[in-house]
């Protein structure tokens, strides 16, 4: 082993047991990389080139990046403010008055809301936290068994690693898309085919959509085998003196502006229309009107005509070109940017209504205040994993990562078994923002040279990440349980409980494994 090679050791283990410890992930990162560095440097085996192109790197790569402000400024935004506004808890009460009549009904529903959630927020913790303040003292007060009713809460809070639009993969497909560009440069192919975020989105929705159906296949099997563990609500009791009309009408306003939401941001990206950045700013707009409807449900239409304005405003885009900075400009482009301008004033007022309503309630404070935390973090890891990934390289550790991956028996099957066992293992400590940044620039190349699939690869990736969020001992939707779960409830019941699921998701990675179309079909469908 040459000098560099050990220090590639050293500083492997020192991040990671400075991680273990509870030290602060940028500051882990960075610290560690500087102190290897002047180490290394002293016994002449580092350039200190490496660290000269740093600031280069990062304002290059990390803060122009349009697909990295959609994930802290946008995204987040969207997912907090929809938190904040109570749209989990009407959904929560819907689907057990739908489905609660049935046996494991209720589990049924936390699966279909963590779907919805997942699709809308995108948020691990905040689901499985607000799912188990909501719906666990139901399910274990209706006779659920405790574990069962643990399993379905942590393994459909978890759904948001994977459904789109996923936080995970937009900062996944911006890794895997500069991973792809890498390992074709080196293949001799300078002009790729590009590997967008909508890529993956598209290529997520079939896997996605497959685990929510098995989550609740297993729900209704369990309810079969036993029947005592999943007991139906009387429907008497579960209506609530509301009548057949009524009940319909509250399914009507608590799944439509979730599921228009959805479509607006998930469907502008997989029609072309927008770009995930662009979608991004649609879903926190969208966030902003449902928060102020839903905070004063008696006084609508600002919120509705400009959800509608909203709505028109997209539609026109697809279908004209609204550009006004041309020399000549048609009659009809004219009269739709005037109407578009008026459709904007619209949407304007129809915010500021929402933004005052939300800022009344003190809604506004914590959101901002947790997506300026959620963003600091993001970029201060960014910082870090970038200056790690520099002294990284100059230490030959890409070379060495190579060579280990080449030589491994079983080929790019090998390969590809080590890398996800990895990650499995690291996803038990990391978020996945620090694997996505860390992990994922050192392996993806050198796995794409062999010739896989990264739309397949991405989507491995993430279901990976989000097996190991539910895998006892360590894993962190577990933590958010076991923090707001009543005393009542144990923790080994909650391990008890994750563990069909955990199989669940294994079964999945192998079904992913064995046919890879399942995720790369429809990205070939939608975007050719």
């Amino acid at each position: 082993m040459t000098g560099g090679e050990v220090f590639v050791v050293i500083m492997f283990f020192g991040v990671c047991i400075l991680l273990m410890t509870g030290f602060p992930v940028a500051f882990a990162l960075a610290g560690t990389a500087l102190l290897v560095a002047g180490a290394s440097y002293m016994f002449g085996i580092f350039d200190l080139a490496f660290i000269g192109i740093f600031p280069n790197r990062i304002f290059g790569n990390a803060m122009i990046s349009e697909v990295l402000l959609a994930v802290p400024l946008l995204f987040v935004f969207m997912g907090v403010m929809l938190e904040r506004s109570k749209v989990a808890e009407e959904l929560l009460d819907t689907m057990g008055m739908l489905f609660g009549s049935l046996r494991g009904g209720l589990g049924i529903s936390v699966s279909v809301v963590g779907a919805l959630l997942a699709a809308s927020t995108g948020i691990v913790g905040a689901t499985v936290v607000t799912m188990g303040l909501l719906s666990l003292p139901t399910m274990l007060r209706r006779g659920y068994d405790p574990s069962l009713a643990c399993g379905s809460i942590c393994a459909s809070g978890t759904l948001g690693q994977i459904i789109p639009p996923s936080i995970v993969l937009v900062v996944l497909g911006d890794q895997i898309s500069n991973a792809y560009q890498e390992a074709q440069r080196i293949l001799g192919n300078f002009a790729p085919d590009p590997v967008s975020v909508g890529d993956l989105f598209a290529g997520a929705m079939i896997p996605g959509l497959g685990l929510v159906g098995m989550y609740i296949l297993y729900q209704l099997f369990y309810a079969w085998w036993k029947p005592e563990s999943s007991p139906p609500i009387p429907k008497d009791e579960l209506m609530a003196g509301l009548s057949p009309r009524e009940l319909k009408i509250r399914m009507f306003n608590a799944l439509v502006a979730p599921i228009v939401l959805i479509l607006m941001v998930l469907g502008s990206i997989l029609a072309g229309i927008a770009t995930p950045t662009e979608a991004a700013a649609v879903g926190a707009i969208g966030a902003t009107l449902l928060g102020g409807l839903r905070l004063k449900p008696e006084a609508p239409w600002p919120v509705y005509l400009a959800s509608l304005a909203l709505i028109f405003i997209l539609i026109m885009t697809a279908n004209l070109d609204l550009r006004v900075a041309r020399d000549e400009i048609p009659t009809g482009d004219m009269i739709g940017i005037a109407v578009a301008v008026t459709g904007c004033g619209v949407l304007i007022w129809g915010i500021w209504v929402s933004l005052v309503r939300v800022y009344r309630t003190r809604a506004l404070h914590e959101v901002m205040q947790s997506t300026t935390k959620i963003s600091a973090m993001v970029f201060g890891i960014v910082i870090g994993a970038q200056l790690f990934s520099s002294v990284f390289r100059g230490l030959g550790g890409d070379d060495m990562v190579h060579a280990f991956l080449t030589s491994l028996p079983g080929g790019t099957f090998g390969a590809m078994l080590v890398v996800m066992l990895i990650m499995f293992l690291m996803g038990f400590f990391l978020d996945f923002i620090e694997i996505t940044f860390v992990v994922v620039p050192i392996v993806a190349p050198i796995l794409l040279q062999m010739d896989l699939n990264p739309v397949w690869l991405g989507i491995m990736i993430a279901v990976n990440l989000q097996t190991s969020f539910l895998t006892p001992p360590f894993g962190f939707a577990l933590f958010y349980l076991r923090g707001v779960a009543p005393d009542s409830v144990s923790t080994l019941q909650i391990y008890k409980g994750v563990i069909p699921f955990v199989a669940i998701q294994v079964l999945g990675l192998v079904i992913l494994s064995i046919f890879p179309a399942l995720t790369t079909w429809l990205p070939k469908v939608i975007f050719g």
